[in-house]
Order: structure tokens, then C-alpha cells, then sequence
């Protein structure tokens, strides 16, 4: 019953220390001997894009407001290599591989007849032909390093139970809500 379960505010800083939060879709989940992690795609020039490469670090909230629950997730953010991020983008619409290129996200447009007209140039330039990824768009793995589970109770009676990563492996703690 929830719409877009996999909705997520990403929430990272700049390097002047401005905290910044937008919606994504969690689109994966890495786990390997080597990559462990929670993936969304995004452009690399976005804000979010140059936030995390300034920092490395990215907080993860996942809401199921109908359910009275919430995850959120904090830890390293890297890159995923290049053939991941083919492979994905192989699979997303047309419309959304060209609007990829079309966009220069997080950047000032004049208005929205610039933008159409950049997505309708794409489209000529691209037709009859497969939509290769930029090299300006990818994915980034949020290695988590605490995982916070909250469930919703009577009276602000909240469950919230944090799970922490350190060197020894994880450890669960029980917060007062």
C-alpha cells in the first residue's frame, strides 16, 4: 500500500558544511565480499553529485509513513565502477537515457522551452541509434556504517533500534525514542 517503497532522501553536506536533502529511488543493493550497499544513480555534476565526491558520506532515510516505520542509513558513499552503471542504464526508458544527457542537473536553466529544446536536439541526434551513458552520470554505493530502525508506538512510546558498524563487525543499541 505504500507508493514508490523504494523513495529515499538522500541528505548529504558541502564543503562548506550546508546540509542538503533530496528524493531518489534506491535502485540496488550491493552485496559482495567487496561491495557492500545501498545504489542510486544520479549525474556526478549534480549537487549531490559534488557533495559527495567532496565528502564521501551520504545519509540514507527510507519513510513508510502508512506504517509508522523509517530506516535510515549513514555511511561512506563511492562511485560504483562503470560497468554497473552501463548496465543500468541500459535498462532505464529511452526518454529517461536522453533526459540524462539533456539535463545539466542542479544547474540554472532560462526556462522550460530550454530544457524541451534540449531533450528534442538529443532526440534527433540520438535516433535510430542506442543511448549511451554520459560520462557525467552513474551510480554511488552507500556503504552503511549505522542503520537505524524505527517503528512508530502509542503515546511516542517509539521502537528505535540502532545497529553500528566499527572494526569488531556490528552492535545493536536500543535508543529511547
Amino acid at each position: 500500500g505504500c507508493t514508490e517503497p523504494n523513495a529515499m532522501v538522500v541528505s548529504t553536506v558541502d564543503g562548506d558544511g550546508w546540509p542538503s536533502a533530496r528524493n531518489v529511488l534506491l535502485k540496488g543493493l550491493a552485496r559482495s565480499t567487496d561491495a557492500t550497499g545501498f545504489l542510486f544513480y544520479t549525474n556526478y555534476e549534480s549537487s549531490k553529485g559534488r557533495d559527495i565526491d567532496a565528502t564521501n558520506r551520504a545519509s540514507l532515510t527510507f519513510s513508510w509513513l502508512q506504517l509508522h516505520r523509517q530506516v535510515r542509513v549513514a555511511g561512506r558513499c563511492v562511485r560504483v565502477d562503470e560497468t554497473t552503471s552501463d548496465a543500468y542504464f541500459a535498462l532505464r526508458p529511452r526518454g529517461s537515457q536522453l533526459g540524462a544527457w539533456a539535463s545539466d542537473q542542479s544547474r540554472p536553466v532560462p526556462d522550460r522551452s530550454a530544457m524541451e529544446a534540449r531533450f528534442a536536439e538529443l532526440e534527433a541526434e540520438w535516433e535510430g541509434r542506442e543511448v549511451t551513458r554520459p560520462p557525467h552520470w552513474g551510480g554511488y554505493r552507500v556503504e552503511p556504517l549505522r542503520i537505524e530502525f524505527w517503528q512508530g508506538r502509542l503515546n511516542r512510546m517509539h521502537d528505535r533500534v540502532l545497529y553500528s558498524h566499527s572494526i569488531t563487525g556490528w552492535s545493536k543499541t536500543r535508543l529511547n525514542p
